[in-house]
């Protein structure tokens, strides 16, 4: 006899009735977070590099409607000075905040808070979600970084209400300018107006909101998920990127010393694109202190320029506005053999300088060590070359991860050969502006073109008629010197006005003024000595004008005391001009000192001194300075020199028609022993020469010299 059949099973869950009873399939455990500073509340929260001293929370689940017990804790600050805004918000006070756990004791307890209501509401894993960004992205994870602290994955990934809630009502404001309060309002839900207690309406009216916006359609809720980037990433980047100008900025006061590392952890919390730390290098291939950062949007861009003046070590660091062609021009490269050095992904890149002309990939690997091996060995490498082949000393090295590069710059200084090397940090935009500046520099170093002489000599004075104007703000012009001055403008000397930039041509803060006498620039200095510009006090002193000039040629003036140019070489301009038909030069007395009155030119060439009629140029006026030749030279005011006469034994030898022409000589001193005709060419590349180029090239007195004698000269027609 058959068995009969078993019984039909029970029915099962329907998965269409399932996904229709769960508006948001896939989602997890929400935990509403919200947090204060002691310095600004939203929606300047963080902005002003404040500690955290507030975290409230309550943990919601989707799925059931459930929420869990709502938490509160205060956080202990290192400066427990609260704001005024602060203090009438939250009613706390620095007693009570000195009574609080540190910052990684709280962050455990939230872990364990929440990890047991997520428990008793169903398990399951869990996601953060917040009033805006600025929690997580300004505060928490600047913060942690500042702290040396070590933030779980939980806080890497976040939903933000304000966002959420503008997907489904895009007709209400931006969702920057989205508040609680708002959203709550535009919802119509009633709030709990008598709830006092700081933190705590805030998140009852988040809570609230979610709870609403569940009940609703749910297509595109809670479907996009914030993410921070754990970890910066390096690579390269093309000439031909298009860059947006909407997602750079410029960061300026980095320590030199700094990496791309150190500034994407002082934008922590922050998504910088891949590649997009970019530092910038001086003319002399070192590092000025400033960077170019890309970040991934527009948005991240914003919270970036929030961090203007806050801390790096001790130093504050300087946050502005870029543009991507700025950016461009300093990461970007089109040399295939970067870019191929740079298609490795996640290395870090240290620069070698100092190594021997001679040195190869096996001396540097070598001299590294199986210690700390290079990523790929000798395809790890690249090195530094000029045009020509000629190696510049210099050598990028890939390393697979930190340990490694840690392990290889204690090789800093050490010995190849006879000579020590330096090991730095680098990043992908420093390879390629080292690569794209010599592979468009000639073969021998040449100095910068000259430019046109001024059209008004630097008036000599007498004495101490002369004032130093110290500590004005960057943003000073003349006419806000000569409003400072007040009265004492109507005894400044025409064209009487010099203002001192530094290396990168912006603004030192310093200013030299010609008075016309001694004693108008002594009362120029007793009444306004300490006086304030733009919120800034600024120091007037009286000096003379051989320290001035002292100053202007590049040298410095302390307290105490001058200290000389970078060189006692003449300055050198150029013969003549077609802007100027007739400019006087003149040399400062310091120079002239140098050299008896024979080596200088004669006063026949020099024409008289034009008239003098303003202060300074007027607008349509071009100001040009004199070409110095030493390096750096600072564009500050002019100062302008003569010319050196060519020895008798060249003149004699030289073409007639090439010495019927006013200043068409010029004396070469120092070149090197083995230097040609063709690297005297390239020195002068930017000139033109005579048109029997190689002919007007002379040595002078090409005979046996000891070590002791001068070096050997050329004299170009």
């Amino acid at each position: 006899m058959t068995p009969p059949p078993p019984p039909p099973p029970p029915p099962g869950p329907d998965p269409a009735a399932d996904s229709a009873a769960d508006p948001c399939p896939g989602l997890g455990t929400l935990v509403v977070l919200f947090g204060a500073t002691a310095g600004a509340l939203a929606p300047n929260l963080g902005s002003d590099e404040t500690d955290l001293i507030l975290l409230v929370w309550q943990v919601v689940d989707p799925r059931s409607r459930q929420v869990g017990t709502l938490h509160k804790s205060l956080v202990r600050a290192e400066a427990a000075a609260l704001s005024p805004q602060c203090r009438e918000a939250s009613g706390l006070n620095a007693d009570s905040l000195a009574r609080a756990e540190p910052l990684d004791k709280v962050l455990q307890q939230f872990s364990q808070l929440v990890s047991r209501d997520v428990a008793l509401l169903g398990g399951g894993p869990y996601v953060l979600c917040t009033d805006g960004q600025q929690l997580l992205r300004q505060v928490l994870h600047p913060e942690a970084s500042r702290k040396n602290l070590v933030l779980p994955d939980t806080f890497f990934s976040f939903y933000d209400l304000r966002r959420e809630f503008h997907m489904q009502h895009a007709s209400t404001c931006p969702a920057r300018d989205l508040t609680v309060a708002t959203m709550a309002q535009e919802l119509g839900l009633q709030t709990d107006a008598t709830e006092d207690d700081f933190g705590v309406w805030e998140v009852k009216t988040m809570v609230a909101v979610i709870l609403h916006l569940l009940e609703g359609p749910s297509g595109r809720l809670f479907s996009k998920l914030e993410v921070i980037k754990q970890k910066y990433e390096t690579g390269p980047c093309s000439k031909a990127d298009v860059v947006d100008s909407e997602t750079v900025v410029r960061a300026r006061g980095l320590p030199w010393q700094s990496s791309d590392q150190d500034v994407a952890r002082f934008f922590k919390g922050l998504n910088i694109a891949r590649g997009g730390v970019a530092l910038c290098l001086n003319a002399q291939g070192r590092r000025n202190g400033e960077a170019l950062i890309r970040f991934v949007d527009s948005e991240q861009r914003d919270l970036a320029l929030q961090r203007h003046k806050h801390h790096m070590g001790v130093r504050y660091i300087e946050v502005y506005k870029a543009t991507g062609e700025e950016f461009v021009k300093i990461a970007g490269g089109t040399s295939l053999e970067v870019a191929r050095f740079l298609s490795q992904e996640d290395q870090v890149i240290l620069r070698l300088r100092g190594l021997p002309f001679s040195a190869g990939p096996t001396d540097v690997l070598s001299f590294l060590g199986p210690e700390c091996p290079v990523t790929g060995g000798a395809d790890g490498l690249l090195f530094v070359r000029h045009p020509d082949g000629r190696p510049t000393g210099d050598a990028f090295a890939l390393f697979a991860c930190e340990e490694l590069a840690q392990a290889a710059l204690r090789r800093h200084k050490g010995m190849l050969g006879k000579r020590y090397i330096e090991l730095f940090r680098s990043t992908a935009a420093e390879v390629q502006q080292v690569l794209n500046r010599y592979a468009s520099s000639p073969l021998l170093p040449t100095l910068t073109a000259p430019l046109l002489p001024i059209p008004f000599p630097l008036a000599a004075g007498i004495g101490r008629d002369c004032v130093r104007l110290r500590g004005l703000p960057y943003t000073a012009t003349i006419e806000d010197i000569l409003n400072f001055l007040g009265e004492a403008a109507a005894d400044i000397r025409p064209h009487g006005v010099h203002m001192v930039l530094n290396q990168q041509g912006r603004p030192s803060g310093d200013a030299f003024i010609q008075m016309t006498s001694a004693e108008r620039a002594l009362a120029a200095a007793q009444r306004c000595h300490k006086k304030m510009m733009k919120e800034r006090y600024v120091e007037v002193v009286p000096c003379s004008t051989e320290e001035m000039s002292r100053v202007l040629m590049g040298g410095t003036l302390g307290r105490s005391g001058m200290s000389p140019p970078p060189s006692k070489l003449p300055c050198l301009s150029p013969p003549t001009y077609a802007t100027f038909q007739t400019t006087p030069t003149l040399i400062p007395t310091e120079t002239a000192a140098l050299y008896p009155s024979s080596a200088l030119l004669p006063a026949a060439r020099l024409p008289a001194a034009p008239t003098p009629v303003a202060y300074y140029p007027g607008p349509t006026t071009q100001l040009y300075m004199n070409y110095t030749a030493y390096y750096p030279s600072p564009p500050v005011s002019p100062t302008t020199v003569g010319y050196l006469t060519t020895p008798p034994a060249a003149l004699a030898s030289a073409p007639t028609s090439m010495l019927s022409q006013p200043g068409a000589l010029v004396r070469m001193q120092g070149v090197p022993y083995t230097a040609g005709m063709k690297d005297l060419l390239s020195i002068f590349q930017t000139y033109q020469l005579a048109p029997d180029d190689y002919t007007n090239l002379m040595p002078i007195g090409d005979l046996p010299r000891t070590v002791l004698q001068a070096p050997k000269e050329w004299v170009c027609l």
